[in-house]
């Protein structure tokens, strides 16, 4: 009686192994399957990611941007003086400034292109005012003063429309005494400009997604 007790244990204890063992690896099967189609996924996302800032190159193959990749920003190529302390365009000094303005416009139309150009994405256009170190007290306050005398420029006089697949922000960048680590150049009359960043929005749906 014993000997068939034991041998029954045995044979529970040997269909009970079994049984852990397919479902050890049913679930190993099960987690190479997720973990192959996530690579798969984060690869997908990496190429549309590389796409996405490849297209916003696009800009520097015209007269009005220069790309700078050390800094991954947009130069306005319009070189703009102004009078100390000055943020309307209408004050700017220019041999001829009605073609100058006229530069400034064609610079916002090839903006506007690009974003009707690829309305599939969705992108963050930060629009940055700079300053020349000099001994005017507010050159942060006057920096952001010019990126908004800009943007007011396009949008109300030149009646540039931006589109619904892009969010617009307007900063100033000052005269770099905060050392904030904005680009700048050797010579000082040359930081009286605009920078341009395009950031596409989808890259950082595609981080958080990935998380």
């Amino acid at each position: 009686m014993a000997q068939k007790k034991e041998s029954f244990f045995w044979t529970s204890y040997s269909d009970l192994m079994t049984s852990l063992f397919f479902v050890m690896l049913v679930l190993f099967i099960l987690v190479i399957v997720l973990l192959h189609k996530r690579m798969e996924a984060t690869e997908a996302q990496l190429q549309e990611i590389k796409k996405i800032e490849e297209s916003t190159k696009e800009l520097a193959q015209n007269d009005y941007f220069i790309y700078r990749p050390e800094y991954k920003k947009y130069v306005l190529n319009i070189q703009v003086r102004y009078p100390a302390g000055k943020s309307d365009l209408n004050t700017i000094i220019a041999s001829d400034k009605d073609a100058q303005l006229d530069k400034l416009a064609n610079a916002g139309r090839e903006i506007q292109d690009f974003l009707n150009k690829h309305k599939e994405n969705q992108y963050v256009l930060i629009v940055e005012g700079q300053a020349s170190r000099d001994n005017f007290t507010y050159n942060y306050e006057l920096s952001y003063q010019r990126a908004l005398a800009l943007m007011r420029f396009w949008v109300d006089h030149r009646g540039i429309n931006f589109g619904n697949n892009c969010e617009i922000l307007i900063s100033g960048s000052g005269d770099g005494k905060l050392d904030t680590h904005s680009m700048r150049e050797y010579v000082e009359t040359e930081n009286q400009r605009f920078l341009i960043h395009i950031l596409p929005k989808n890259i950082f749906e595609t981080t958080n997604e990935s998380k």
